[in-house]
């Protein structure tokens, strides 16, 4: 196997499934290897995780929810 060189690029993948990248100037033509990296999650995933937990620990906050106590049976498994 011919040693090979390793760039890193930036593209995209379009709705058709195909890789669309910029590639320098002075490369020549050709197949090449392409390994693709993917996030794990999403923008939108992580955004609406984040809104969850700071739309729920400002709720939670809120002293109108104490409406529990340690004393409640349905709490500390308690029998009535």
């Amino acid at each position: 196997m011919a040693p090979t060189r390793a760039i890193e690029l930036l593209g995209e993948i379009d709705d058709q499934h195909r890789l669309r990248a910029q590639v320098p100037e002075g490369f020549p033509a050709g197949s090449v290897r392409v390994i693709v990296l993917m996030p794990e999650e999403d923008g939108a995933g992580l955004a609406w995780a984040g809104g969850v937990s700071s739309e729920w620990s400002a709720e939670m906050s809120d002293p109108k929810q104490d409406i529990y106590t340690l004393d409640d049976p349905s709490i500390s498994g308690a029998q009535t």
